[in-house]
């Protein structure tokens, strides 16, 4: 999951979000919500990435940072919560906080195990570390290859444990994840019928000559599926001299891609949630003509910054 950076305009900075600081206040507006796909289910436009580089989520010494971000991030009216049994301690962060409002929160997960017996012992870890006895949404995280696809749907396969744990009502949605191959995750879509898929999509994705933008969202749109954009910021690479002004435009032309319905952004502190946040409630799509100026700022560093197309 990607950062955000700090904004130096265009963002309302904390005390506009709330009449103090604590963590039991309130927004003074709420996030737009948007149905997730297939799922029938409404999230807020915006939810909180559980890892990256320097978020305190997923850091095991950075306990009290975590928890005081994760119940700020609750009283702000975040109530999508993205994570992986590979994310550090981000899911023991989440499961000392999330359970006293488990019933209105949307928990995701994810393993990257592609055998069945090894998708479910990560699950079975997940759920404990998350002190849950279900996970709104379990996906395949960061399918790259082929080769993958071929393991995931054999008969011992992963898909069996994803199926299995649908029919145990230990989850309610399943979803495919990936960074790398937009084919990829195509093809992932063809063989299942997953819930969701979690992409990137960005203001420099769409420069990229094997882009997910063109590629998932059409097939996505035609089959319904839940869209949760991901590398929205680009680990902040998208706001370099001559880039993007805030994470307002970054989360906005996320958000404005036809079939996405919302985003996960990690955040490094308690200022980058208000700013982010603010930005999610001013939220209004933006018109072609704004999509394609952003697209023209981005442009001249857009190789450097689609990095994570070389990830497995």
């Amino acid at each position: 999951m990607l950062t955000s950076v700090a904004v130096a305009s265009g963002i309302v900075r904390a005390d506009a979000l709330s009449s103090n600081s604590s963590n039991t206040a309130t927004p003074s507006a709420t996030m737009p919500e948007r149905v997730l796909g297939n799922t029938g289910v409404k999230v807020p436009i915006f939810g909180l990435g559980g890892a990256s580089t320097n978020t305190p989520l997923d850091k095991p010494d950075k306990e009290d940072e975590a928890l005081a971000i994760i119940e700020r991030a609750i009283a702000l009216g975040i109530r999508y919560f993205d994570t992986a049994r590979s994310y550090g301690a981000s899911e023991i962060h989440l499961g000392k906080v999330l359970p006293s409002h488990r019933a209105k929160v949307f928990l995701a997960s994810k393993t990257d195990k592609r055998d069945r017996d090894g998708a479910w012992r990560e699950l079975e870890s997940s759920l404990k570390r998350l002190n849950t006895d279900y996970l709104d949404l379990w996906q395949l995280h960061h399918v790259s290859y082929s080769q993958e696809l071929d393991t995931i749907f054999s008969a011992s396969g992963a898909i069996k444990a994803l199926e299995e744990a649908m029919q145990q009502k230990i989850v309610r949605f399943v979803g495919i994840t990936g960074h790398r191959d937009p084919q990829v995750i195509v093809e992932g879509l063809r063989r299942f019928q997953f819930h969701t898929t979690l992409i990137p999509v960005n203001a420099v994705e769409k420069h990229h000559s094997n882009s997910f933008i063109p590629t998932v969202l059409p097939l996505a749109q035609q089959k319904n599926l839940g869209v949760i954009a991901m590398k929205v910021p680009a680990y902040g690479k998208l706001f370099q001299a001559g880039g993007l002004k805030n994470i307002q435009q970054a989360l906005g032309y996320s958000l404005s891609q036809p079939g996405v319905h919302c985003c996960i952004i990690s955040v490094d502190s308690l200022q980058q949630l208000e700013e982010n946040v603010q930005a999610a409630i001013s939220y209004q799509p933006l018109t072609n003509q704004d999509l394609a100026a952003i697209e023209q700022r981005t442009a001249p560093f857009w190789k450097e910054s689609t990095f994570y197309h070389s990830w497995s």
